[in-house]
């Protein structure tokens, strides 16, 4: 298989979608075990997550046709979802460098 620059794009999507689970409670705690979660790292994670979805959109579009492009993006951000999701399930620490800001609620 050739390597294409186009498959470069799940980065910024799984960091994405990991940023933005990363501001739900509910991940938060799997990630990190029932501390809690600082307000400022969940505005902070949707921030991040927003601008990589939206940087991973804007570099499709870059890539390619404006109607291939899209679907590409829409296809590899299901799959991110799905790669986050599985994540989640069997071993949520790995998304813990994703919270940029944790707070001393960690470091504790």
């Amino acid at each position: 298989m050739e390597f294409e620059p186009w498959m470069l794009l799940v980065f910024p999507l799984f960091f994405g979608m990991g940023w933005l689970a990363l501001t739900m409670d509910a991940h938060w705690n799997q990630v990190f075990a029932g501390t809690p979660r600082p307000r400022r790292a969940a505005l902070i994670s949707r921030c991040l997550g927003s601008a990589a979805l939206t940087t991973s959109l804007v570099l499709c579009l870059l890539a390619d046709t404006a109607t291939m492009a899209v679907l590409l993006w829409m296809m590899l951000l299901a799959l991110s979802a799905a790669i986050v999701a599985f994540v989640l399930s069997w071993r949520p620490r790995v998304l813990a460098p994703l919270a940029v800001f944790r707070g001393n609620a960690v470091n504790r």
